[in-house]
């Protein structure tokens, strides 16, 4: 018997900039510049988590508004979006991959939405919650089977737009 549920797909970017940029040739990176780049990320790490919490607090002030019926939806929208770009583009930088791939699938769903309705209200929800168990739990790398369960779930979500 097989088993229909669909999968969760977990992309693993290049943790270091190493891993992002090449080396030697033509337009390389110098190597020194790039070891003190990454010595720079890794202090940054610890202020992660503070910054991300600030991303959160933004981006659920639009999602209350939205809730609400207050302001242009549209551009509650692209606040949302915008944030959760933010987010997304961080995450994996400072090892939480997790938030990387949850921040692309509200990026995805926001721009699916033409309209904002209960549906749509509770489909972000899901995500901002899923954001704020990955910080509150610190849930880094694929936030292991949480994070595959969130994932799933979320992909289901994501289905039904």
């Amino acid at each position: 018997m097989s088993d229909n549920k669909p999968q969760a797909q977990v992309i693993k970017p290049p943790q270091t900039l190493q891993g992002k940029v090449d080396k030697g040739g033509p337009g390389a990176v110098d190597l020194d510049a790039l070891a003190k780049a990454e010595d720079v990320i890794a202090n940054l790490a610890d202020d992660y988590l503070n910054w991300v919490q600030e991303d959160l607090m933004k981006m659920e002030a639009a999602f209350t508004k939205m809730e609400k019926g207050d302001g242009d939806p549209k551009e509650l929208l692209d606040n949302i979006f915008q944030v959760a770009h933010d987010m997304k583009g961080q995450g994996g930088s400072f090892g939480y991959d997790l938030m990387t791939a949850i921040g692309d699938q509200l990026c995805r769903l926001v721009e699916k939405m033409d309209k904002v309705g209960p549906r749509e209200i509770g489909m972000i929800r899901v995500h901002i919650d899923a954001m704020k168990v990955i910080i509150t739990k610190e849930l880094k790398g694929d936030g292991g089977d949480e994070g595959r369960q969130l994932l799933m779930g979320l992909s289901l979500v994501g289905d039904k737009i």
